[in-house]
């Protein structure tokens, strides 16, 4: 929107041409929805105050100290990440618009979900099926407009990180692929929001290094000395990475521990949702699964916690997802939840690296 005005206006004065550079932009987005999470998140917690987290009876005892704290602080999210990248993105990039709008389509689901929880009362909220089959449908949307509108083989293929020229042609089936990281990533981030502040750094860092993939992607020259593809205006994206690091970091001055809201489905969905979106229009799926370990082992231990249960009757952790079972081992909350900003930092500096390790 303002990427407009400063075109307009260059005629003018050419020192506004200044914000035809992304490297700008991407700075000007994080600090604007820094700035909007600061200036929103006080006035948005107190009118989210009624709307309260249940906690779980039989979950670790000290989360009953938690009892009273507002949830569906993840809307605070969404509305610095869609005002940001409204503001400084190219409206008329195909990119920016399939990555918002799949951001807002499983935000309202999680939003739906939250809703029944905690207006209507109804503790089990949307049913599972019913859920999944929300998010399948955002999904495929989204997976079917990626293809769609590829312009390039690339756009569908399968690159292998650590190997240079290592691609997979996937066709029509990129569509299947797609839904299935987009999907899974979005309940990967669901599960690990357990904690004060445990999902939101790591969806900040994860989010911050997809949006120097999707500027080097997007630059031509930059793309062929990584040897990446070069996907035309998947640079744009860098925008809404920049406005996620910066809404993110606004909400964790508010949800770090102790938290004054938490984020509920309605951010943790969404946020999930965004990363895998992202990661697949810059072609890194599989960098994501790496950088996002810590997504990835707490939807491990829920998989394997349950399948033990039903098979053999007895469980493999002391409750699951995978930090509830530190919890009751006896670490400290923010022990936990620092170590594991710690492990994602580690990861993500790995993902990073296959940019050069080829």
């Amino acid at each position: 929107m303002l990427l407009l005005l400063a075109d307009y206006l260059s005629q003018f004065d050419p020192g506004f041409k200044v914000f035809r550079y992304l490297t700008l932009r991407m700075i000007l987005g994080v600090l604007t929805a820094l700035i909007i999470a600061f200036v929103v998140g006080p006035r948005m917690i107190r009118a989210l105050g009624k709307y309260q987290q249940p906690i779980r009876d039989d979950g670790p005892r000290s989360h009953l100290l938690k009892a009273g704290t507002p949830t569906m602080g993840g809307a605070l999210i969404l509305v610095a990440l869609a005002v940001s990248t409204l503001l400084w993105s190219d409206l008329s990039n195909r990119y920016v618009w399939i990555v918002l709008l799949t951001t807002a389509a499983f935000g309202a689901i999680g939003f739906l979900d939250d809703y029944k929880k905690l207006i209507k009362n109804d503790p089990k909220g949307l049913p599972a099926k019913e859920k999944y089959a929300y998010q399948s449908i955002a999904g495929l949307f989204a997976a079917i407009a990626l293809y769609a509108s590829a312009s390039v083989p690339a756009e569908t293929e399968l690159l292998i990180p650590f190997f240079k020229d290592l691609t997979i042609d996937m066709g029509i089936w990129s569509i299947l692929f797609t839904y299935l990281v987009i999907v899974g990533t979005s309940n990967a981030v669901n599960l690990t929001d357990g904690l004060d502040g445990l999902a939101i750094m790591p969806t900040v860092l994860v989010g911050g290094a997809l949006g120097l993939f999707a500027y080097a992607a997007g630059h031509s020259q930059f793309a062929e000395y990584l040897s990446i593809p070069n996907i035309s205006g998947a640079g744009e994206v860098a925008i809404f990475c920049g406005a996620l690091v910066g809404a993110g970091l606004g909400f964790l001055w508010f949800n770090t521990y102790p938290a004054q809201v938490f984020m509920g489905d309605v951010g943790a969905l969404a946020l999930g949702a965004a990363l895998g979106v992202v990661a697949v229009v810059v072609r890194q799926e599989l960098v994501l699964f790496i950088m996002g370990g810590v997504f990835v082992v707490e939807t491990l231990s829920v998989i394997v916690q349950v399948a033990s249960y039903k098979l053999t009757g007895k469980r493999v952790f002391r409750m699951a997802p995978i930090h509830h079972h530190f919890e009751l081992k006896g670490w400290a909350e923010p022990k936990i939840i620092v170590r594991f900003w710690i492990i994602t930092l580690i990861l993500v500096l790995f993902g990073l690296a296959t940019l050069k390790i080829r």
